[in-house]
């Protein structure tokens, strides 16, 4: 009796097989390891600038106290130095409006870009944006990936969209929206689709 075993060219298939699917999956579930570091970052920065925002409104009280300027000295005690200005898209690969462009690009201490605006006048009580690009003018760029911001009120920051449904900012977060609402989305523990 003859023991039956698997025989080169039958191993030799299956191995390819195999490195095929493992090809065809391991880019996946790399670009969902980057993604959730990238949204796990996110929401540390949340969380630091409540402190900065904090800090901010300590100033309140004295009688020069001046949003604008009293923002600009504590964003500025937070960064090394000014970047050049580089391209962001939105997640549907458009270009943004000139609400969500901006000019005056600055490193962190963390390596992350920083940039803002204030509005000559407030835009249904929004008087300036920032955005966060957490890994820096290293790609992707692209708003929902790793480009987040804030709305800047006169009290308090809030991520963009955090007044809309999560149905909405989930719609706004897929390839088809701008990929602003996922600065609000991902932070309620949205998934990235």
């Amino acid at each position: 009796m003859k023991k039956r075993g698997f025989t080169l060219v039958e191993v030799s298939i299956l191995f390819v097989i195999f490195l095929i699917v493992a090809f065809l999956v391991a880019p996946l579930s790399m670009d969902d390891t980057v993604q959730a570091n990238f949204t796990s970052r996110w929401k540390n920065v949340q969380s630091d600038f409540s402190n900065i925002f904090y800090s901010i409104n300590t100033q309140k009280d004295s009688e020069s106290f001046d949003l604008y300027t009293t923002f600009t000295e504590v964003i500025t005690g937070q960064v090394k130095n000014d970047v050049e200005a580089y391209k962001i898209n939105f997640l549907n690969g458009t270009y943004p409006n000139i609400t969500y462009r901006f000019s005056n690009f600055m490193q962190t201490q963390a390596n992350s870009t920083l940039a803002y605006k204030f509005f000559d006048k407030p835009q249904d009580g929004v008087v300036g944006v920032l955005l966060y690009d957490i890994n820096g003018s290293h790609r992707p760029n692209i708003w929902g990936k790793d480009v987040f911001g804030f709305n800047i009120y006169a009290d308090r920051f809030e991520p963009f969209c955090k007044e809309k449904p999560v149905s909405e900012q989930k719609l706004d977060c897929s390839k088809n929206g701008t990929g602003l609402c996922c600065s609000s989305y991902y932070l309620q523990g949205g998934s990235f689709d």
